[in-house]
């Protein structure tokens, strides 16, 4: 106490420095720290969400009723677009291609009496009549054995399953179901043996190479977010960008959705998986720095930082602009080789004061 009454005489008034000996500082146990050069204003953490971007999801549904005697993959199984993902028994199968065959049945009939009819109306042995009577029917034909192959392309046939039908005149009532990308198996739907109802879920894929991070933002923290904004995780220490900012403000939270992608590391994060975030708010600029929250001395409505000088401390004025986990990001009138004292701040607060009464 007596080294801080010295300090108290010693100390000039209605001044910023404080004048402390080297011997005194270390009597008053005071430290001190670089200051270092803030890379950016960040925000505080928030929750967040992985998800999977809704254009990189496909759902695979059974395209007809029927019962789905093997499942090929399971969850969590990396899968590669055509591979055979599930078999489906469909006696509507049966239904479709006996359709298509009777279709060609009837279009080779219309075909020869169109041909007939077109030899008979050159040579005048027909009216026009007949003859247009005779294209129509052919023309309704093929229309039929159009709607039916495309029936069987949707029920999950491929172009060489229905060139073979055609060549062969084979039925089958066996569904292949195949993945439609190369992805992930991310859920499950469906078991062995289960009867299914045409377009009943079987699997969800998704595409993992990019992820969503799907963050509710305050609204008082969202002055210098935008679109290409940087977004960090806490953990694992990945990166991404804003993508999205929501217009809604959520009910539960009052928070905003804001949404950035992650397009490298993503093998270190999982859908559905959650974690911590932080906005970056503001880029790099002139006088930005990070310091020790012990370093930021208040008061009234004044922060300062007490910097060392061959005379002793000297009280600057600085504006805290974000917070930094157990350090502050502020901005003032300060060098870049300055130091601050981060302990013993107290003392030193306490003969600033007393030089200013």
């Amino acid at each position: 106490m007596s080294l801080l009454l010295i300090l108290l005489v010693q100390a000039t008034p209605a001044a910023d420095l404080v004048p402390i000996s080297r011997e005194q500082r270390q009597a008053l146990g005071v430290t001190l720290a670089p200051l270092q050069k803030a890379d950016a204003v960040w925000g505080p953490y928030f929750p967040g969400r992985i998800a999977v971007p809704n254009d990189q999801i496909r759902v695979v549904s059974a395209t007809l009723p029927g019962l789905l005697t093997a499942m090929k993959v399971a969850e969590g199984e990396p899968v590669a677009r055509g591979q055979v993902l599930a078999i489906l028994q469909s006696p509507q199968l049966l239904e479709l291609q006996r359709n298509l065959l009777q279709a060609l049945t009837r279009l080779d009939v219309a075909r020869a009496e169109l041909e007939r009819a077109r030899r008979l109306h050159r040579e005048g042995i027909i009216a026009e009549r007949r003859y247009l009577e005779a294209r129509s029917t052919h023309t309704i034909a093929q229309t039929e054995v159009e709607q039916w192959r495309q029936s069987l392309l949707l029920a999950g046939f491929s172009a060489a399953e229905l060139e073979r039908l055609v060549r062969e005149r084979r039925l089958s009532g066996t569904i292949e179901i195949d993945s439609p990308l190369d992805g992930v198996v991310l859920e499950q739907l469906a078991t062995p043996g289960q009867r299914l109802d045409a377009l009943a879920p079987i699997y969800r894929i998704g595409r993992l190479d990019r992820l969503w991070v799907e963050v509710h933002v305050p609204l008082d923290e969202l002055h210098g977010v935008a679109q290409g904004t940087l977004i960090e995780l806490r953990e694992p220490r990945l990166s991404g960008r804003v993508i999205t900012i929501g217009r809604m403000v959520h009910g539960a939270d009052q928070g905003i959705l804001v949404r950035a992608v992650v397009e490298e590391g993503v093998d270190r994060l999982f859908p559905g998986q959650f974690v911590e975030s932080r906005l970056r708010q503001q880029e790099e600029g002139e006088g930005l720095y990070r310091l020790p929250r012990s370093a930021l001395v208040r008061e009234g409505d004044r922060s300062v930082v007490f910097v060392v000088r061959d005379e002793g401390f000297e009280a600057v004025a600085v504006e805290p602009r974000a917070e930094d986990g157990e350090y502050l990001i502020i901005s003032g009138d300060l060098q870049p080789d300055d130091q601050v004292a981060v302990s013993g701040t107290a003392a030193i607060k306490a003969a600033w004061l007393e030089a200013r009464s």
